[in-house]
């Protein structure tokens, strides 16, 4: 059985991420992409569908502590024994010829027996590879898949794994070096595990040192912006939103979505918080790969895209894998990639408008493909759709949505007024207008003061938050305070907020799904947010500081925090989740004295 969500660390290359869990297991990784075919998939099964533990033989299972060296990526995992004390260290080299995952045993004290046990298995857990020895290294293929181990003790063969018995004393050192590639082609160089440590290090050090960010909030910032490092595909500059698919929004449901993707949604937040960090590179890599994925008809635009920009995301099931905590089904792909999302116009002509106030080097095709956009929408912002947040019922004209598309049409006008951008400014600023006529009548409830999910509706939804962050009103506004309050009365659980009201007796929801989820941590940020910007800046703080406290033990957060259980659910770890930590935190920084200390997380149970 998997370890709950939130005992689970990251490493990775900048092209795909393992998880860890406290117990030594590595339970989940793709090889060579984020979107690949997991080759360790018990984090959605068992232990029989693959995976790669290193821990003491017979002694406690759970770890006594562990965290990252630093402001890096290189993950310690200790125990301490009756018979002595032992760290594990995991890491994934910066990628040269081939994806190599290391792991080094280190003997603190005393002699403690060790056990690593790997079980591989390609394709999400369902074929096992032909495993033999060569040149002292142990080789494992099947169908397109190679992955070569390397260890300085000797392995064997049992129940289909590959098992390594040994015992370390202080100071010893016992390296593991995990390597894929495509098994039509002769085996990469091997890596150096200690040479590779240290630069790997040195590496995450470095960038880490390119933050401008010096708050109050620095750690927690700085793990967040490493996070977001670590979800990006390096070769493109995609971002996707997290490391997982299936990891469930409710414990044995049917909520289990792949995560493996660039949204489109992320684009503004994220670039805000990579800018105001002072990680303009990043930023223009997200960029570029914004331009390059919506690229094309404007009718053709997508929610979402691949990591390289791919379109095609089909969506399938795996039946061989009983789902996280038998949360079924488990999804590759995901299917809203066909789905209509008005704001997504919104979202990228903002995150372009914002890249261009912040000065990064102009792009020549940006905005001849930003005017095609902005002209698409212009005809088409009243037509229904499923909206941000990916509704699997009936279309609907969401006020979010209608909201994002008057920030497209808001930017545009402003591009030709501040900036002397070419367009036919007086039809869009009319567009602008009518649009935020309309909102205004259709999309607000007079009687409730707040707005609503949708045009005649009576649900609040906490996308509404957004009205006074992108400049829709001023937050001062009745309305706007109104809606707030209206969150906070009804989609807050445990002082948390829901995305949505969903069904808990069973039957469909308003989103078309049974069920129900936990709160969204992206949203409850957001919450926090409009509370300072209303001037409730105690209150504010105070919420940021119960959502730091939600991370877990190195600083990580899922998508979802379930009240009702007191975990993590969704998938992990999720960058939505971090840039509304950054940006929150930037947000915050420096209105009132801290409240909370900053570099709190929950202490090892």
């Amino acid at each position: 059985m998997a370890a709950p969500i939130e005992d689970y660390a990251i490493v990775g290359d900048m092209q795909t991420a393992a998880l860890v869990s406290r117990s030594g297991s590595i339970d989940w990784l793709c090889f060579p992409r984020f979107d690949s075919g997991a080759c360790f998939a018990a984090l959605l099964g068992d232990n029989d569908n693959g995976h790669w533990t290193i821990r003491p033989r017979g002694g406690s299972r759970r770890a006594a502590r562990r965290r990252y060296r630093g402001d890096t990526l290189v993950l310690e995992t200790e125990w301490e024994l009756p018979e002595g004390a032992v760290r594990v260290i995991d890491f994934m080299p910066p990628r040269n010829q081939a994806p190599d995952i290391v792991r080094i045993v280190e003997g603190i004290s005393g002699r403690v027996p060790m056990r690593s046990c790997l079980r591989l298995r390609f394709d999400y857990g369902a074929v096992i590879p032909w495993v033999r020895k060569i040149d002292q290294q142990t080789a494992a293929v099947a169908g397109p898949d190679a992955v070569w181990l390397r260890s300085d003790v000797p392995t064997y063969g049992r129940d289909f794994a590959t098992y390594a018995d040994f015992d370390v004393r202080a100071n010893d050192r016992v390296r593991f070096v995990l390597t894929w590639h495509p098994s039509h082609l002769p085996p990469p160089t091997p890596v150096d595990a200690d040479e590779e440590l240290a630069e790997t290090e040195a590496l995450w050090k470095e960038w880490s040192g390119q933050s401008t960010y010096d708050g109050p909030w620095r750690e927690p910032v700085q793990r967040s912006l490493l996070t977001l490092k670590a979800l990006t595909y390096e070769p493109t500059g995609g971002i996707v939103a997290a490391a997982t698919t299936s990891l469930p929004e409710d414990l044995g449901g049917s909520r289990n979505w792949d995560y493996r993707y660039c949204w489109l949604r992320d684009a503004t937040m994220t670039l805000s918080a990579l800018i105001r960090s002072g990680y303009d590179e990043e930023a223009a890599a997200w960029r570029q790969w914004l331009l390059r994925a919506v690229a094309g008809s404007p009718a053709d635009l997508q929610i979402m895209y691949g990591v390289a920009g791919e379109r095609r995301l089909l969506e399938y099931y795996l039946p061989w894998l009983s789902g996280y905590e038998n949360s079924r089904p488990v999804r590759v792909g995901n299917k809203a990639v066909d789905q209509l999302q008005l704001d997504v116009y919104g979202e990228v002509v903002d995150a372009l408008a914002l890249a261009r106030q912040a000065g990064l080097d102009p792009h020549e095709e940006s905005w001849p493909l930003q005017a095609v956009l902005i002209s698409h929408l212009s005809e088409h912002w009243h037509e229904r759709d499923e909206g941000i947040w990916e509704v699997r019922g009936p279309r609907r004209p969401f006020t979010h949505s209608k909201v994002m598309a008057w920030v497209a049409m808001d930017r545009a006008v402003r591009a030709v007024e501040e900036y002397g951008l070419r367009g036919p400014v007086g039809k869009w600023r009319a567009v602008r207008d009518e649009i935020h006529r309309e909102v205004c009548a259709k999309g607000y409830d007079a009687d409730r003061n707040t707005f609503t999910q949708s045009f005649g509706s009576r649900d609040v939804d906490a996308a509404l938050l957004l009205i006074p962050q992108v400049g829709f009103l001023p937050p001062d506004d009745p309305r706007v305070v109104g809606t707030i309050e209206a969150v906070q009365r009804e989609l807050t659980r445990d002082g948390l907020v829901m995305r949505y009201p969903t069904d808990e007796g069973g039957e469909p929801g308003t989103d078309g799904m049974p069920g129900t989820e936990g709160t969204f941590l992206a949203c409850t940020f957001w919450l926090a947010d409009d509370l300072a910007m209303i001037g409730r800046m105690r209150e504010a703080r105070d919420l940021f500081c119960r959502l730091l406290d939600l991370r877990n033990d190195v600083g990580l957060l899922a998508e979802e925090y379930d009240p009702r259980h007191r975990r993590m659910a969704g998938n992990f770890p999720q960058a939505y989740s971090h840039i509304a930590l950054i940006n929150s935190a930037l947000h915050l920084d420096g209105n009132t004295p801290v409240r909370c200390d900053p570099n709190h997380t929950r202490p090892p149970e």
